[in-house]
């Protein structure tokens, strides 16, 4: 593709700055071939003019697209080059806050210096399984793609973790150990994982320092390998370290610090096992305090020290040994104190009795003297004598420091070796993983032998890591049969041939080491001579002749020679060793053993383990007198074999590489210098990795992806039916240039620049859409712009003229209104200058007329007043002497009559004494009542006959007294009137003078009175309007008062809500939560239990020869059967394990966790079983105590006494239902029923009252004849009984048949037994009688006080309302109650009428069947038939017998039933056909049984074997959901039924009559009620777990994956990890595969009968899963966080929603839920960039915490170009206004939360007695009882 097309105006390209290292430009014009000069626009807003190479004529590199940028694999760039890498790396690291980024095969990790939320157990979860393409990168990704393909492949696999001091290399390494020991666990249980992360602080003390760029710097390389087992389990581990910075030991630069372990030590010097140290502070000693930083900020060296022991500890490291270690320790720290005196140039002194050298030798264990005097001295030995000589204080100082370091150095290789043997496993090793945590390229201002080292590995890492690329790119190649082509790879064979082949720098080193006078100036020389000019890559510094500079594949590093001589030799005299080795501390000589194997720490003599540490396969054969100095190998010679040890295994291993980066040299958090980031990537061979897949096809399209991101550049005619030949054809018109693309068999690869190139294609495509459609929207909205503007104007103009139109007709009518209100107005004055005339003339005259009218009417008033005074005088004496009277009459009668009836008493307490007059009086009882009854009758009749004469009386004597009192008021009113005309003349002339005197007073008091009136109405006036003025203002104040105390009450109310509501969710949370709490126990021990279950099964195993006595038993014996069942069973479960103990020890290392936690639970099972066997024995003593009463009674044995209990149970059965008729019919009479049918005189009440009054006389006489026979059969029972009686039944019959006049005794019997049973049955019917009514009035109380608590609570809110409203309400509530009264009594009038019509018919059987009771006793009892038959003497008509609801098995049966019922029953084959719950229902009955026949045993037996079959079953067939579900539907229904047949009354409410008879009668099974429900809980979790596996591979590709709305989303380019597509091919999961699972559990569920409430729980416990699952991906997923996606999310979970709405489900909290995964969904939709959206975002996520709401935020990637990505400001805002919402900080959901199941009582409608068993169960042995 020619240039000119791609540097067009407004292109991007990016340009070499000094100080950002690339800058971004825009072009300002297109750029022609032969153009010098390109005119750029920089982002800070400057014009440059950019001149190109006039060599090179490179033009510069062009910027990826915006929507490439941010991607997770920097392959995934069109344009591959160091600009690109270094953006797109800087906005994942500075915007989105991603430390993680693929290139290829590299995990690039740069450095946050800040504690991230991102590898918590959650996350592992989350990577666990997942494709490495398919997540976000992560260092978890990396280790799970190790994990599988060392499963798949079966190949061992290698972690390579590289980078600079400082950049976290070894964090990085620890998480993927971590992951290792998390996934895959341990084999052994032994926590072998554990110990693996503890081998981690002991290796950081002693490897790790502080250096200027790491306050945890590794000084030292190791490369772990992680064993695994055939299972993929961890079984051990082995560590190997390379060139440990012994220097450190002895010199620190400035601001860096020694070991970690020598300040621990220092500050944990005050301890009182570190006194004997004689430590102090770190700054006392030489060794630590010449870095002059001996604190490292944020770290506390103390609490360090306790984490060393600790995991010295747990690695096996006695305590003994600790204090070596630490003791040796201190010996370096005081070694370094020791000074040194000259005495002369050439010798030197120690002062004498120096304390440093004492305490050494003291902590040593060696001589003082001998200590001293090989300090200041040497042995030089020749051919022919041994010579010791002085040294010089500068060679005693650095002798000093060699034995110092090396002693550090023989500790550390001791400490590793140990630790590998506490790692070690005596497993087999099937595979393994191995960690390499190895120090990265290294360049200082002074490069010495340390930096040759780590970059000479670096360059052996960096080959092989070329060649792993290389071979990688050409397999993927082959594999889609594309041409391959030679790509040049840049190979650094010469820079390792320059260090390490035949006279190279390493073999000339070594030489000169031999030489007996080598200096590094001689060396140096040789080198020169050997490789300056020869070599490319070796070259001369120009001012130095003791430097040498290589040009590595990094960067030129200038090396200088001091020392490398020294530190190459590693030369300890040997006169000092020797003194070390004859120490008397026993553990120092051990370090100095380089043949011989060091004593374990972990004292395992017998153990048979052996170091892991690597020895030669042939031992070498040394000459006599030949030293070990002669051959000492160097440390160059050891470095290069253990790092050609090290390739061979990397390279027999599968590679994964981390690079580490760090982002800036003052540890910022979250700071990004570029300078020092390129430098990074050029170092660790990213950029390198870039180049190669550059070079070749770099960009990679499946056919299908491509179709789909392309589908608008192709015309509807290019589109085919074979995606592929559509790709070709239109690639071939849109790339003219073949060579830029290559057809694979599933891909489509592009060369470097191609997609960038596609891409502004198809947004040149889109824009120019874009533009027409902008086009078209535009013109059509000017049209209708001017059409509404036109259509304004033509609406103003008629406006203005209708305005216009409107002012003239307002004028004409207002002269008109003018003419017509003048004329109304003078007609007005006058007419109301007549009214006030009028007025005044009447007034006057009514002011006259009312004063005589009043003077008249006083007159005629006092008249009145004084006849009524009169009246009441004379009626008041007349009253008083008639009441006196009276009262005197009325004493004297009463004291007469209390006299008489005195005597009367008297008489009638003689007769009450007498029985015969009681009985006479109750006997004509009746017949007085009923001539009482006439008589009032007769005397109502005559009393309704003088009514009706009186009344006539008083009306005709009324209308006489009428017409008289008429007559007399007439007269009375014509005398008074001539009275009054007489006195009328005199008075009218009198007042006419009155009135003319008063006329002019009047007239003088209106003129006052009228001035007075106006003052009074001004003055009225002013104070109206003052009073209105205050008026409203009071009527604004109480508004005002009104609003804030409704406001204050609504706030007040709010509140209480509010709390109430808090308080209420905070208790149901705490009840969720104790009930999770409980159910998690339940979780672990069961899971406990399955474990102690398989150890006790390995032990058997293991154990060959068992010892006497040891009885086995089954694997699956359950915990809850100890737990539950009584002491024999116990003791047999709990002395298992300590049986097995002794034979295991031999075999298998015992782990003390494990069994201190069997020891727990074997201490907790002995309290509980001597709980139960307390319990037991109460038990024991209630059934002797009831036994000893029993066998007090007199009991009746023998052949007569079984067959008449058989006949009395005969008759019991006949007498029951008779019994039960005549209950209902008695209740039935004791309810309130309706008046005109109950009432005493109605027929139905006469005609039951005589048929119970002859029951009653009927029983009566029975009564007596028992008492009459009872003493008959006393006496003459001890007459004939003879001493044996009671034993032998053949004398009982012999005697009972010489008995004379045997035909009475047995009638009498049989009577006797008769009545005795019909008196039971009465007995019972009236106690069952009473206690009903007695509840029936307890409910009726009750029902009082609601409704008197009703009616007060609706008084006072009455009170509380205005009066209409008061009264409305009340009319309201009065209408409601009567409303409810009559629909009541409607309802009670329909009952009556019911049970009158029963009744009836109920009274015609009774009578029936009394009448044929009696002929047939009369007919069946003859004294004939009882001599001639004497074993069947009764022949009674049997009914069709009843079955009870139980089923009888015998006890040999047991397991057969178990077997048949439980264990071999199968959901999918005879259980299809069952009714739900139908085995839960027969072991019922089999319980009900053995309740019945009172054995406990039997009960106790079934149950256990029953709890413990289930859980054999689930323990077999766990993975089957149909199995799980059909049991956990029938553990709910046999719950169920022990508690609806338990008795309880709150569990009886819904049964019928006839179930409340069905009710267990001996035992109480409310704890195996308790066993049964945490059963069922762990069938419940069991079963969550079966469904989250079915589901779990479905959610991520159904909900996210899966493109549910076609065209939507859009497929971006992805790099070589290659994510999974989101077009649905054959095989993968769509949202219908979701919901026809969820179809399919829903459907098993409601087959077994579940409960509608469980399956309410399982739903929302699967919609939990699918939500979490699915929020889990999105949180860790880059590219799913899109608007489309978002899109997708919601249509999905809206079909999830549709699902719970068809099924009935959304009352079940399956919809919440999904809340935030919901709200997730739509914070990608919504708008993100003003604070109003920020507002709304936060309002809207309450379901999601922060840090999810940010993580999505951070995530969210455009699709297309025209798209936005979020600004960081954006964010920063909404942190700001989420900062105090209080949540958690967890950024996943728990998907493996299950909620806490709660089994809601469900009674059954069906009855046990109809129950019928199939055939096909196979339990013919069982019968129907």
């Amino acid at each position: 593709m020619a240039a000119s097309e791609l540097y067009t105006k407004f292109a991007r390209v990016w340009i070499p700055d000094p100080e950002e290292v690339w800058k971004s430009a825009e072009l300002l014009k297109d750029y022609k071939p032969g153009d010098k000069v390109l005119l750029l626009h920089l982002e800070e807003g400057k014009d440059l003019e950019y001149r190109l190479d006039p060599k090179t004529k490179e033009l510069p590199h062009l910027r990826n697209p915006d929507i490439l940028v941010g991607e997770n694999d920097l392959t995934a760039l069109s344009y591959l080059h160091e600009p690109a890498v270094l953006h797109n790396l800087r906005v994942r690291f500075i915007d989105s806050k991603l430390i993680y980024t693929y290139c290829g095969i590299v995990l690039v990790a740069i450095n946050p210096y800040e504690q991230l939320p991102i590898y918590g157990e959650d996350i592992i979860n989350a990577y666990s399984g997942q494709n490495m393409g398919d997540m976000d990168p992560h260092i978890f990704a990396v280790a799970e793609e190790a994990y599988k393909q060392m499963a798949r492949d079966e190949r061992n696999q290698s972690i390579i973790v590289s980078g600079e001091s400082g950049a976290g290399k070894t964090v990085s390494a620890k998480y993927a150990m971590r992951y290792f020991a998390t996934v895959s666990g341990s084999a052994s249980e032994a926590n072998v994982e554990e110990k693996v992360l503890a081998s981690n602080p002991i290796m950081e003390s002693i490897g790790n320092a502080k250096t200027t760029r790491n306050d945890n710097s590794s000084r030292f390389g190791k490369y772990i390998e992680i064993g695994f087992d055939k299972r993929y389990r961890i079984i051990g581990a082995n560590m190997r370290t390379y060139l440990l910075e012994k220097s450190r030991v002895v010199f620190q630069a400035e601001e860096e610090r020694n070991y970690h372990i020598f300040y621990q030590l220092c500050a944990s010097a005050k301890l009182p096992e570190f006194k004997m140290l004689r430590l102090g502070n770190a700054n006392n000693f030489h060794y630590t305090k010449q870095g002059g930083s001996p604190v490292i900020e944020g770290v506390d060296d103390t609490k360090e020290m306790a984490h060393t022991r600790q995991a010295c500890t747990l690695l096996g490291i006695s305590e003994s040994y600790q204090m070596g270690i630490f003791r040796i320790l201190a010996g370096i720290l005081h070694l370094g104190n020791v000074a040194f005196t000259s005495r002369d140039s050439d010798s030197c002194t120690i002062p004498p009795k120096h304390e440093p050298l004492s305490i050494f030798s003291d902590l040593m264990g060696v001589d003082y003297e001998e200590m001293c005097h090989w300090l200041c001295h040497r042995k030089l030995a020749t051919a022919t004598e041994t010579y010791i000589k002085p040294i010089s204080k500068l060679q005693a100082t650095n002798a000093r420091d060699a034995l110092a370091k090396h002693i550090y150095a023989k500790l550390f290789s001791w400490i590793v070796d140990h630790v590998n043997q506490a790692l070690h496993s005596a497993v087999k090793q099937h595979s393994f993983i191995g960690v390499l945590d190895i120090y990265g390229f290294e360049t200082f201002e002074i490069n010495s032998f340390e930096q040759f080292c780590i970059n000479y590995a670096n360059e052996k890492l960096q080959q092989q890591f070329n060649m792993h690329v290389f071979k990688l790119e050409q397999e993927e190649y082959m594999k889609e049969q594309i041409p391959w082509t030679l790509i040049d790879f840049y190979d650094n064979q010469p820079c390792i041939n320059l260090i390490e082949s035949k006279l190279g720098i390493l073999d000339l080193l070594d030489e000169e080491c031999k030489m007996p006078k080598g200096t590094d100036d001689t060396w140096a020389q040789k080198l020169y001579n050997t490789h300056l000019n020869k070599c490319a890559l070796f070259e001369k510094p120009r001012l130095s002749n003791k430097a040498f500079i290589i040009q590595h594949f990094a960067d030129k590093v200038e090396y200088q020679c001091e020392g490398f001589l020294e530190k190459n030799k590693d030369t300890v005299f040997e006169e000092q060793i020797k003194v070390l080795k004859s120490s008397k501390f026993k553990m120092l000589p051990e370090l100095f053993q380089d043949d011989e194997k060091a004593i374990s720490p972990t004292s395992a003599t017998s153990s048979g383990r052996t170091p892991l540490t690597r020895t030669p396969a042939k031992p070498t054969k040394g000459r006599p007198g030949q030293t070990a100095k002669e051959h000492k190998k160097t440390v160059g010679h050891q470095f290069r074999n253990s790092l050609h040890l090290l390739m061979e295994t990397l390279n027999a291993t599968t590679p994964h590489y981390v690079r580490c980066i760090k982002p800036n040299d003052f540890k910022f958090p979250f700071t990004f210098d570029e300078k020092r980031a390129v430098q990074q990537l050029r170092a660790c061979g990213v950029l390198e990795t870039i180049r190669i897949s550059a070079a070749g096809f770099p960009s990679r399209w499946t056919y299908q992806e491509f179709f789909s991101r392309y589908r608008v550049l192709m015309k509807q005619k290019d589109v085919l039916s074979d995606r592929k030949q559509t790709c070709k054809n239109v690639l071939e018109k849109l790339i003219l240039d073949k060579d830029k693309y290559q057809f694979g068999k599933t891909k489509i690869f592009f060369r470097a620049g191609q997609v960038a190139y596609l891409e502004k294609l198809r947004a040149d495509k889109l824009r120019a859409a874009c533009i027409r459609i902008q086009k078209t929207i535009r013109g059509w909205l000017l049209r209708k712009k001017y059409l509404r503007m036109r259509k304004a104007a033509i609406t103003v103009q008629r406006h203005v003229r209708g305005y216009q139109a409107r002012c003239y007709a307002k004028f004409l009518r207002r002269t008109k209104a003018a003419t017509i209100i003048q004329k109304y107005w003078r007609m007005y004055i006058i007419r109301r200058r007549y009214k006030i005339r009028r007025s005044a003339t009447i007034v006057l005259q009514s002011y006259l007329r009312g004063y005589l009218a009043r003077n008249r009417y006083r007159k005629m008033l006092r008249e009145h007043k004084a006849v009524i005074i009169q009246k009441w005088v004379r009626g008041w004496l007349a009253r008083r002497h008639y009441r006196r009277s009276t009262q005197a009459i009325i004493y004297l009668q009463c004291c007469f009559r209390r006299m008489m009836a005195k005597r009367e008493l008297k008489k009638l307490k003689i007769e009450a004494r007498s029985v015969e007059r009681y009985k006479k009086l109750h006997i004509g009882m009746e017949n007085k009542i009923m001539q009482l009854q006439r008589k009032v009758d007769e005397q109502n009749k005559d009393y309704k006959c003088l009514m009706e004469k009186l009344t006539n009386l008083e009306g005709i004597y009324t209308s006489e007294t009428e017409k008289l009192r008429s007559d007399l008021e007439r007269l009375q009113l014509s005398e008074e009137e001539a009275k009054i005309a007489t006195g009328r003349v005199l008075s009218l002339q009198e007042e006419i003078a009155k009135l003319r005197k008063d006329l002019e007073q009047t007239q003088s008091e209106k003129k006052s009175i009228e001035e007075r009136a106006d003052r009074y109405k001004q003055e009225t006036e002013q104070l109206v309007s003052s009073l209105k003025e205050e008026n409203t203002l009071l009527k604004q104040e109480k508004e005002a008062l009104n609003h804030l105390i409704v406001e204050q009450a609504k706030e007040m109310t709010e509140t209480m809500e509010k709390k109430l509501v808090e308080e209420t969710k905070q208790l149901e949370l705490d009840l969720n939560d104790e009930r999770l709490r409980y159910q998690n126990l339940l979780n672990e021990f069961s899971r406990l239990e399955e474990r102690y279950d398989d150890l006790k099964e390995e032990m058997t195993l293991m154990v060959n020869v068992p010892k006497p006595g040891h009885k086995r038993t089954d694997s699956t014996h359950s915990s809850n059967e100890s737990e539950y069942t009584f002491s024999s069973e116990i003791a047999e479960s709990e002395d298992l394990p300590l049986r097995t103990e002794e034979p295991s020890e031999k075999k298998v290392p015992l782990d003390m966790s494990l069994f201190l936690k069997l020891q727990k639970r074997v201490t907790e099972l002995e309290q509980e079983k001597q709980v139960m066997q307390d319990e037991l024995d109460r038990k024991e003593e209630q059934v002797l105590r009831s036994k000893a009463k029993e066998e007090e009674r007199p009991q009746i044995r023998g052949a007569e006494l079984e067959y008449e209990s058989l006949k009395r149970q005969e008759l019991e059965s006949e007498n029951k239902k008779l019994k039960n008729e005549l209950n209902e019919l008695r209740k039935a009479l004791s309810e309130k029923s309706a008046p005109e049918v109950t009432a005493p005189g109605a027929p139905a009440y006469r005609v039951l009252m005589e048929q119970l009054t002859s029951v009653s006389e009927e029983l009566d006489v029975r009564k007596e004849e028992v008492l009459i026979l009872r003493s008959q059969l006393v006496s003459q029972k001890e007459a004939i009984q003879p001493k044996n009686t009671m034993t032998d039944s053949t004398i009982l019959l012999e005697d009972v048949q010489k008995m004379k006049d045997k035909g009475e005794i047995a009638q009498a019997y049989i009577g006797l037994k008769e009545t005795n049973r019909l008196l039971e049955s009465q007995l019972q019917s009236q106690k069952r009688s009473h206690e009903n009514e007695a509840e029936a009035l307890r409910g009726e109380i009750q029902s009082l006080k609601e409704e008197n608590n009703r009616q007060q609570q609706l008084l006072a809110q009455n009170l509380q309302l205005p009066p209409e409203a008061r009264i409305e309400a009340s009319l309201q509530h009065e209408i409601t109650r009567l409303t409810n009264e009559n629909l009541d009594l409607m309802e009670q009038l329909e009952k009556q009428d019911k049970t009158v019509r029963k009744l009836k018919k109920q009274l015609k059987v009774f009578a029936k069947k009394i009448g044929e009771l009696e002929v047939g006793q009369m007919e069946n009892i003859s004294p004939g038939q009882i001599i001639d038959e004497p074993i069947r003497p009764v022949n009674i008509p049997r009914k069709e017998k009843d079955f009870q609801g139980m089923l009888e098995y015998k006890k040999e049966d047991e397991q057969k039933l178990v077997k048949n019922l439980i264990l071999e029953l199968k959901p999918r084959g005879v259980a299809v056909n069952l009714i739900p719950g139908l085995p839960a229902y027969i072991l019922f009955m089999c319980v009900r049984h053995a309740d019945y026949l009172n054995d406990d045993q039997k009960v106790r037996s079934l149950l256990t074997s029953t709890i413990n079959s289930i859980k054999k079953v689930l323990k077999k067939r766990g993975d089957d959901f149909e199995t799980v579900s059909f049991w956990l539907s029938n553990t709910c229904r046999f719950l169920h039924c022990l508690k609806q047949y338990s008795g309880e009354e709150g569990f009886m409410k819904h049964n019928t009559s006839r179930q409340n008879e069905h009710c267990l009668t001996n035992f109480d099974l409310a704890e195996y009620r308790q066993v049964l429900s945490d059963l069922a809980i762990q069938i419940y979790q069991q079963l969550v777990r079966v469904l989250e596996n079915i589901l779990q591979p479905m959610i991520v590709s159904g909900m996210l994956e899966h493109e549910t709305i076609q065209g939507v989303s859009g497929v971006k380019p992805t790099g070589l990890r290659k994510r999974t597509s989101s077009i649905a091919d054959e095989g993968t999961y769509t949202l219908d595969s979701i919901l026809r699972q969820l179809n399919s559990f829903h459907s098993v569920l409601c087959q077994h009968g579940m409960d509608p409430e469980l399956i309410k729980q399982v739903v929302k416990q699967m919609f939990y899963i699918v939500g979490a699952v699915t929020l889990n991906n999105l949180l860790l997923r880059k590219d799913m966080c899109s608007w489309s996606k978002g899109m997708q999310i919601r249509y999905n979970v809206s079909q999830l929603e549709e699902w719970l709405r068809d099924k009935n489900l959304m009352n079940s909290g399956a919809k919440e839920t999904l809340e935030p995964l919901i709200q997730a969904a739509q914070l990608l939709q919504v708008k993100k960039k003003t604070d109003d959206d920020a507002e709304a975002i936060c309002s809207m996520c309450s379901a999601l915490t922060t840090a999810q709401i940010v993580k999505v935020l951070n995530l969210y990637t455009p699709v297309n170009e025209f798209e936005e990505r979020v600004s960081v400001s954006f964010i920063r805002t909404i942190q700001m206004r989420l900062r105090d919402r209080k949540d958690s900080p967890q950024l996943l959901m728990d998907a493996k939360h299950i909620f806490p199941v709660t089994f809601p009582f469900n009674p059954s409608s069906l009855a046990l007695e109809t129950i019928q068993i199939p055939a096909s169960l196979g339990l013919g042995f069982i019968s129907r009882v």
